[in-house]
C-alpha cells in the first residue's frame, strides 16, 4: 500500500508500525515478567500463538519442563554492620549463622577449609560468570571444576564479589556469579566493592539470610510452519523470554515482534518450501531448556533447513540494524546482501556468538543474525535491567527488518 497524503490513509508501514507499538506495549508493559516458566511467560506465547494462528500456519505449542523462581531479600550482617548482598537467580533459602572464608582464585578454593562457612568469593575466580553445571552449548572447564570443588568442600552458602562484564551478562552490576537451578548450594552477589569491605571482617561471625524458592514449573516454545510436509525449509526465529526484572524491550520482545509481522507478511504467499517461526523460550534461562527441547524433538528436520535467522537485540532507536552470516556460502551472502542492499536501514555488522541462531551454526547450517548496530552500547547500558523499556525501540525499524526478511524467504525459496 503507497502513500496517500490527499486521503490521509494509512500506509502499510505505518499499519506495520502500529500493530508493532501494540505487541511491544502488550509484551512489556501489560505482562509483569516473560521469565520461562512464569505466569508472564505463558500469557507471552499464548499471545504469540493467537496472533499468528489465523494467518494459515500450523502451530505447534508442546510445553516443557522448566524451573520458575521467587526471590525476596537477602542480607548479610557482621559485627553489627549490614551489607547490600542480593539472592541467587535460582538459588536455595537459607538462613545461616557462621564465620567467613574468604578465595580469591582457584587454587586457593582447593586449598581452602570452608565447609559449614559462609564463602566470600571475589576477585579473580569472580571475574565472569559461571556457566550453568549441565549447560551443553558451552561449558569451559575451570568453571566445571570451580562448581565440584564447591560440592565436595561444602560451605553453608557462597557470596561472590562481581564486577561489571556487560559483554558477558549485560548492564547488570553486581551480577550472579552463579546462576543454576541444577547447584544446590545458596548463593547471594554483591558489588565487588562491598566485597573487599566483607573480606576486611574475615574472623568474624556472619549472619546470612537469602529469602528464595524454587517453584517447578512449565514452558513453551511456539512454532508456526507454513507447508510443513515440504523437503526443506528455512528458519526464522527469535526467543520470547526475557529476563525477570526486566521488561526487556530490545531482549526480546522486539525480535519477537519481528517474527509476527513477518508471519503477517507472508500469510498469502504460496511458497514450495516451509517456512517455520519460532518463537524460542530460554534464551535467557539458564538451562536453556526451549532450544533443548527444540534440538531434542526435531534434531532430524535440521537437515532438511536451507537458512536459519534469528533476529535478537534488534530495534535500538540509535543507529541502524546490523545483520551478520554464519557458515554462508558465497553465493548465498551475495544473494542476501543484494537483497538487503534495498533497504536504508540495514548493514552488515560484526558476528556474534551468544543468541540462538548458534544451534543452527553448531549444526552447520547456513545461518544469518540481526541486532541492533549499537549492540554493545546496549549491552553496557540497557540489557538485562528495568531499563530496557519499549521507549528505546523505534518499531519502524522492526517493521523494516520484516520486509527485508520476506524478500530474504521469497528469494530463498525461488532458488530452490
Amino acid at each position: 500500500m503507497e502513500s496517500n497524503k490527499k486521503t490521509g490513509k494509512k500506509t502499510g508501514h505505518e499499519e506495520y508500525a502500529e500493530k508493532a507499538g501494540a505487541y511491544l506495549d502488550f509484551l512489556c508493559n501489560a505482562i509483569q515478567t516473560r521469565s520461562t516458566g512464569s505466569a508472564g511467560n505463558r500469557q507471552a506465547t499464548d499471545f504469540f500463538a493467537e496472533i499468528i494462528g489465523p494467518y494459515g500456519y500450523t502451530v505447534e505449542s508442546e510445553s516443557f519442563d522448566c524451573l520458575d523462581f521467587k526471590s525476596g531479600k537477602a542480607s548479610l550482617e557482621a559485627g553489627g554492620e549490614s551489607f547490600e548482598v542480593y539472592p541467587g537467580p535460582f538459588s536455595p533459602g537459607c538462613d545461616v549463622e557462621s564465620e567467613l572464608e574468604t578465595v580469591s582464585t582457584l587454587g586457593e578454593l582447593e586449598t581452602c577449609q570452608c565447609e559449614g562457612k559462609v564463602l566470600l568469593m571475589k576477585g579473580e575466580i569472580s571475574a565472569e560468570p559461571l556457566m550453568p553445571k549441565n549447560f551443553v552449548f558451552y561449558n569451559p572447564d575451570h568453571h566445571k571444576k570451580i562448581y565440584a570443588l564447591l560440592e565436595t568442600k561444602k560451605p553453608a552458602a557462597i557470596i561472590a564479589a562481581t564486577g561489571f562484564r556487560p559483554e558477558l551478562v549485560g548492564a547488570m552490576y553486581p551480577y550472579p556469579l552463579i546462576e543454576d537451578g541444577d547447584f544446590d548450594i545458596p548463593s547471594g552477589y554483591c558489588k565487588d566493592t562491598a566485597g573487599e569491605e566483607i573480606a576486611g571482617r574475615r574472623g568474624e561471625r556472619f549472619k546470612l539470610r537469602i529469602d528464595s524458592e524454587r517453584i517447578p514449573s512449565t514452558a513453551c516454545n511456539i512454532i508456526a510452519r507454513k507447508k510443513p510436509e515440504a523437503a526443506q525449509k528455512i528458519v526464522i526465529c527469535a526467543h520470547i523470554d526475557s529476563k525477570a526484572g526486566s521488561p526487556g524491550a530490545s531482549d526480546n520482545a522486539s525480535g519477537t515482534v519481528v517474527l509476527l509481522l513477518l508471519a503477517e507478511m507472508l500469510s498469502d504467499y504460496q511458497s514450495r518450501i516451509c517456512i517455520e517461526i519460532v518463537a524460542f523460550n530460554g534464551e535467557d534461562h539458564y538451562s536453556a531448556a526451549g532450544q533443548m527441547d527444540y534440538l531434542h524433538k526435531y534434531q532430524k528436520e535440521i537437515e532438511k533447513i536451507i537458512l536459519a535467522v534469528n533476529i535478537d537485540g534488534a530495534g535500538y532507536k540509535v543507529g541502524k540494524t546490523a545483520f551478520s552470516f554464519y557458515g554462508c556460502s558465497d553465493n548465498t551472502k551475495a544473494n542476501i546482501c543484494k537483497i538487503l542492499s534495498k533497504y536504508g536501514g540495514l548493514t552488515e555488522g560484526e558476528t556474534w556468538q551468544t543468541g540462538d541462531h548458534m544451534i543452527f551454526v553448531q549444526n552447520l547450517k547456513e545461518t544469518m543474525a540481526f541486532t541492533s548496530e549499537n549492540i554493545s552500547f546496549l549491552m553496557k547500558t540497557i540489557t538485562h535491567t528495568e531499563k530496557d523499556k519499549t521507549d528505546i525501540i523505534e518499531c519502524e525499524k522492526l517493521v523494516e527488518i520484516a520486509f527485508a526478511l520476506r524478500d530474504v524467504v521469497i528469494s530463498v525459496d525461488s532458488k530452490n
